[in-house]
């Protein structure tokens, strides 16, 4: 297959979003690795038959994996917001313990003023037996109303920052439910979809469903280059090897040695083949797509978001014709999926259920953007 295909731009109209979507309604089907293989069959007229159960299945397993990236963004959300929830209430109590230790303070003093200020001044220098002395204990107790009411000014500021602190922490808190609320309404958009899913795979016939369940399974853990029939070790680390690949179709230029951390990061995700798609996970075990690609970037000391749209924003965009190992590959226009390319054509990435972490082809659906981290 001669790779040829451009990365699509932002804003290249109508025509152009139009093809996207229709490719994207044909690939659906490849991302199964062909679950349904050549064009959509015809009857004698020339019309499309009837939607394939693999199509259909392709189908649900696509808006499963949009459902999911939406359930990993509204998780990462209701994270973020717990925590600064509980940074906020513990202000909240540290503060409020501060203004307390602040009122009894206070109260010591104004009481203890009470019980020796509670004549008229006048009165008590005439009745003092050592005006001298009286004279030192008012100059004494002027300070003290001075501090007093020093106190009290840093007592009624803490309290209104109290209160602010408070009702930010109210706001958050309410933040944080809808967050839950959306994690929950996503999850059962999931679990609906998957379970149509495996409905539709169950009532294939038991050749039919036997097919499919091999092709979902295989772990892919060879090289690209054996895939794509090349010796095997060719990805070396040295270029992107797609020259070669396609014969040079894609300008036919080795790309620079790809970096340190790209290497660290695809030698995590080489290590993930064979381990099974779970939505929603990150390893160590199971992936999800962007789990994968975070995780794998994650052992590299690397920290990327954790859903395929924030991460096709995580680094510098690069064209296909200059992928590296280690880039990340977003397919179609949603930026629902994300893959690492592995080189010589071929990504490494958690396709959906039932499938294991494998490679592919870097053109098994409409590329959005490849980004380098």
């Amino acid at each position: 297959m001669a790779f040829c295909r451009r990365v699509a731009k932002p804003g290249s109209g109508r025509a152009a979003v139009r093809t996207a979507a229709s490719a994207a309604a044909v690939a659906s089907a490849a991302a199964l690795s062909a679950v349904a293989a050549g064009a959509e069959p015809h009857d004698p007229a020339g019309r499309p038959a009837a939607r394939s159960a693999g199509d259909r299945i392709a189908t649900l397993y696509a808006q499963a994996e949009r459902a999911t990236e939406r359930y990993n963004a509204a998780r990462t959300r209701t994270q973020v917001l717990r925590r600064e929830v509980d940074r906020i209430q513990d202000r909240v109590a540290r503060g409020q313990g501060r203004v307390n230790r602040m009122r009894v303070a206070l109260g010591a003093l104004a009481g203890g003023q009470y019980r020796t200020g509670g004549i008229d001044p006048g009165l008590a220098l005439l009745l003092s037996g050592d005006p001298a002395q009286y004279l030192d204990r008012a100059a004494t107790l002027e300070r003290i109303t001075s501090r007093q009411a020093a106190q009290l000014r840093v007592v009624q500021s803490a309290q209104r920052t109290l209160r602010q602190e408070r009702a930010e922490a109210a706001a958050k808190l309410g933040k944080l439910e809808h967050s839950r609320r959306v994690v929950a309404r996503h999850k059962r958009a999931v679990q609906h979809r998957l379970a149509t899913a495996r409905r539709l795979v169950n009532a294939l016939p038991p050749r039919e469903r036997e097919s499919y369940a091999h092709r979902a399974s295989r772990a892919g853990g060879r090289e690209p280059g054996a895939l794509a029939g090349l010796p095997p070790g060719t990805l070396s680390g040295s270029g992107s090897g797609l020259g070669e690949l396609s014969g040079g179709r894609l300008g036919g230029r080795h790309a620079a040695p790809f970096s340190g951390r790209a290497a660290a990061a695809f030698g995590a995700a080489r290590a993930a083949l064979g381990l099974p798609y779970a939505w929603g996970h990150a390893g160590p075990t199971a992936f999800d797509c962007s789990g994968l690609t975070q995780w794998a970037y994650a052992h590299a000391g690397v920290a990327i978001p954790r859903t395929s749209q924030a991460q096709a924003h995580a680094g510098q965009p690069v064209p296909l014709s200059q992928a590296r190992p280690g880039d990340l590959v977003v397919y179609r226009s949603d930026a629902s999926h994300v893959a690492m390319y592995a080189g010589n054509g071929q990504v490494i990435h958690a396709p959906y259920p039932g499938a294991r972490v494998r490679y592919d082809p870097v053109d098994m659906l409409p590329i959005s953007s490849i980004t380098r981290v």
